[in-house]
């Protein structure tokens, strides 16, 4: 965090409880700007207020919604040494390595589209899973009112159902579950051979990259979706001896 002028400023999400990082798409920026030990500041936004914010910084939707208006989301970062303001987290990740080379690389010399592939397989495995149990408990911890609304309107339409529906239950909410260990465990797998390969503890070896980020910032989301001291939190750490308490703690300094 900084008060300089020259700081980045970094637009994320509030929970109703102030300072609380949540959402897995900021934390992925979150990771980078401290992994490059850029000086920034934290802007916190309320859903209903992303568009607004975007459109007057300048910065680029990330999507189209179904009536083909612009979709904007954060994070975004605006950076007042260049005068520009910058959307979706791999993008973000792009332009801070190409604006502040000196500083730690998040996405190796020629490994984008690997890291956007391996990116989409790890989402691809846990957030249909995961998110089911996730996404009514953020909807409980969002500032109530606006947030809150915004949140339950736009989910309920782009997921269907009530949200008070969404989370399992019996023996769907087992078998779900075991969907979610799965699905890690199957990312866990492509740990186990980049270990075999380069002998880190990363993906591409020693040192975090981007896809590390991607990865830790979908672990915290649960984290603060369930809880620290949740027994949903605890079993999602002892998974794959404790591969994702690891990699969290290694990350612990870029948090």
């Amino acid at each position: 965090m900084s008060d300089d002028k020259t700081a980045i400023i970094f637009y994320d999400i509030p929970f109703a409880e102030p300072g609380v990082c949540w959402s897995p798409n900021t934390w992925k920026t979150r990771y980078c700007l401290n992994y490059k030990g850029l000086p920034y500041r934290t802007e916190w936004i309320e859903y209903p207020d992303i568009e607004a914010l975007c459109v007057k910084l300048g910065a680029a939707p990330t999507d189209v919604k179904d009536d083909g208006a612009p979709h904007y989301t954060l994070p975004v970062i605006y950076d007042p040494t260049t005068n520009r303001a910058i959307s979706e987290s791999f993008d973000i990740a792009v332009y801070l390595d190409a604006t502040y080379p000196s500083t730690p690389r998040l996405i190796p010399a020629g490994m984008q589209g690997i890291q956007s592939a391996f990116i989409s397989y790890v989402m691809s495995r846990t957030v249909p899973h995961l998110g089911q149990f996730a996404r009514p408990l953020v909807f409980q911890k969002l500032p109530p009112g606006r947030s809150q609304e915004y949140f339950k309107r736009t989910r309920e339409a782009s997921i269907g159902g009530k949200i008070e529906e969404w989370t399992p239950r019996g023996e769907d909410r087992v078998r779900e579950w075991k969907a979610a260990e799965k699905g890690l465990m199957l990312v866990e797998k492509s740990y186990q051979i980049a270990g075999k390969e380069t002998g880190g503890g990363f993906i591409c070896g020693e040192h975090p990259t981007f896809a590390d980020f991607a990865l830790a910032g979908i672990l915290q989301w649960c984290k603060e979706s369930f809880g620290a001291e949740s027994e949903e939190w605890k079993d999602i750490l002892s998974w794959e001896n404790r591969r994702w308490e690891t990699l969290l703690n290694s990350l612990e300094e870029f948090a």
